[in-house]
């Protein structure tokens, strides 16, 4: 069993030669030796590296040099700019680098909020024509993404982070699973799949947070394990829970089966995203 952790983060400290544009909750920096130290004490053997749209917003450059040092233990993921009327050309740039598994878009207030517009459309479709999935941050808007899903069939799209809401910092939302119905109503699209990414920042227990598996089971049973896929989130959940926590959870929990944990710790992301990493 390969255990993948579907979205993780670095950074180096903010300088003048690539500045930060905002801050993100995390340490000061967290470089891959930093990151590659946590995988290694818990056994996780690869992750998916997002380049942090808050600190880099389109710049990549060093998430890409993250993976190009450690091909064996990253695929990289770069957010996309929906206003950009080039953005089709950055994807077909993107696809032909080695080492990047899919592309992002960040749903937030300067992105339309119509399912027909123009510069979204573009993108999925540009994604689709080179068979890379498209990771959505769409928290407050999962009901235009079902209708981008259903506009793009043939585009595989990823749902980050449970589609919800998450904190920072303690404590979990009073009802962080309020808009779970519209998850469960997005998995009607089959080309729609879903990140379990920062889930234990939504419970209201301490390690192993036993109150989120009711929720979560009704998002397995809806999407399938095959389109689920484990995550920590890390560095945006540093200040909630340990790496250590967000990884042993999910394998010191009684509501998975040792094959539904294969499939949703690596199994499904490998399908999903086509990358797998080198056994360590």
């Amino acid at each position: 069993m390969l255990t993948i952790d579907a979205q993780v983060h670095c950074y180096e400290r903010n300088h003048p030669g690539r500045p930060w544009t905002a801050v993100l909750a995390g340490p000061p920096e967290v470089t891959a030796e930093d990151m590659i130290k946590a995988m290694d004490s818990v056994g996780v053997d690869g992750a998916l590296l997002v380049s942090v749209y808050t600190m880099y917003r389109w710049d990549a450059s060093y998430a890409v040099a993250v993976q190009k040092a450690h091909p064996d233990r990253f695929g990289v993921i770069k957010p996309v700019n929906a206003n950009d009327p080039n953005v089709a050309d950055t994807i077909a740039e993107w696809k032909a680098m080695p080492g990047t598994v899919a592309i992002r878009i960040m749903m937030t207030p300067e992105i339309s909020t119509d399912a027909a517009d123009p510069g979204i459309n573009r993108i999925l479709s540009a994604a689709a024509r080179h068979g890379l999935p498209v990771n959505m941050l769409a928290r407050d808007r999962l009901e235009q993404l079902g209708e981008l899903a259903k506009r793009n069939p043939d585009t595989q799209i990823v749902l980050d982070h449970l589609g919800l809401e998450q904190p920072f910092e303690p404590p979990a939302p009073r009802e962080p699973w309020h808009e779970l119905p519209k998850v469960l109503k997005l998995a009607e699209n089959k080309n729609v799949a879903i990140k379990i990414t920062g889930a234990c920042t939504l419970s209201h227990e301490k390690f192993p947070f036993k109150d989120i598996w009711d929720p979560l089971g009704r998002i397995f049973d809806a999407y399938g394990l095959d389109r689920c896929m484990w995550g920590t989130d890390w560095t945006r959940a540093v200040n909630v829970l340990s790496y250590r926590d967000g990884v042993e959870a999910f394998r010191v929990t009684d509501r998975l089966s040792d094959g539904d944990r294969a499939i949703l710790m690596g199994g499904s992301l490998q399908k999903i995203y086509g990358w797998a990493p080198k056994k360590a």
